[in-house]
């Protein structure tokens, strides 16, 4: 859940159009915006308010230079208010971005009802339906509702958002919320791998690894380690590590299995059954080889 929240805190504090959707060319408030000309945004914006009060393009531009602080003095709780209002004219993104603040209490008072209805204001907007299957796992402190975060996670993995795809994955894994459904959790894990989710590719690694949910190919198993670990990884790097140290789906190779080990090390993960046969495979390496027997008469 806080992976997820800090994501969604993250694209509050980052540049982003403001526009509900690609605007016409003759939006001058989005093309002011574009330009860095953001006095000028504004005002544009605010010419458009005064002939319709509820142009949600326009209150989520006003509510992201507050955001910000492009051509106004940054006042994150305004931006809210404007956000706000946004998002009660049909501001999809706006609805996002208020319920996302609503739901992990910053820069408006915590508040899961109002984080709710607002996310579900976002008419499928991908990552507000995965923050609601966050939500429905967190659940406000009581016990989780499975069955309302897979849905909320089907949703938005069928739109294409990859780290609903992975959490709906790991549910039918474990078979919380359904029924275990190995088959079910690989399709969602391969979805998501395909998509470049590092998590979900070391899951379904070890899924087509073990030929579980899907057809046996340790071969590819190890290939898409190698991307997830590549990618940065560390538990792809340490179950890689493993596999060339043992040689199992791949050919042995101690040096490469050592370079994998460190980086899984230095970025906290310790391992100390692989360390300790890493170890002892180093120390047969170096042990010098019998003399020969002396030739006799």
């Amino acid at each position: 859940m806080r992976a997820r929240l800090a994501l969604a805190l993250a694209l509050l504090a980052s540049p982003a159009p403001a526009a509900e959707s690609t605007p016409p060319a003759a939006d001058l408030a989005f093309g002011a915006y574009q330009r860095g000309d953001f006095v000028a945004a504004r005002g544009e914006a605010e010419k458009r308010l005064a002939a319709n009060p509820k142009d949600a393009a326009a209150l989520t531009l006003i509510g992201r230079l507050y955001l910000d602080g492009q051509g106004v003095a940054r006042d994150r709780a305004q931006a809210m208010q404007w956000f706000r209002r946004a998002a009660d004219a049909g501001g999809r993104d706006a609805a996002y971005f208020f319920g996302a603040a609503a739901l992990t209490g910053r820069d408006i008072a915590k508040d899961h009802a109002l984080a709710r209805a607002y996310l579900e204001k976002a008419q499928d907007h991908p990552a507000a339906l995965e923050l609601l299957g966050e939500a429905s796992l967190e659940n406000d402190g009581k016990e989780p509702d499975f069955a309302r975060a897979i849905g909320y996670f089907r949703r938005a993995a069928q739109l294409d958002n990859s780290d609903a795809a992975y959490a709906l994955a790991l549910l039918y894994k474990t078979g919380r919320g359904a029924a275990a459904d190995p088959a079910e959790a690989a399709n969602w894990l391969r979805k998501a791998s395909e998509a470049g989710h590092t998590a979900a590719m070391v899951e379904f690694a070890i899924m087509e690894f073990n030929g579980v949910g899907v057809t046996r190919d340790r071969a590819d198993a190890v290939k898409l380690l190698r991307r997830a670990a590549t990618a940065g990884n560390i538990v792809a790097q340490n179950r890689l590590a493993r596999l060339l140290a043992e040689g199992l789906g791949v050919e042995k190779n101690h040096s490469e299995a050592m370079l994998w080990n460190s980086r899984a090390k230095a970025a906290g993960l310790v391992d100390d059954k692989l360390d300790a046969l890493l170890a002892a495979a180093t120390a047969a390496a170096q042990k010098p080889a019998p003399a020969a027997p002396a030739a006799t008469k």
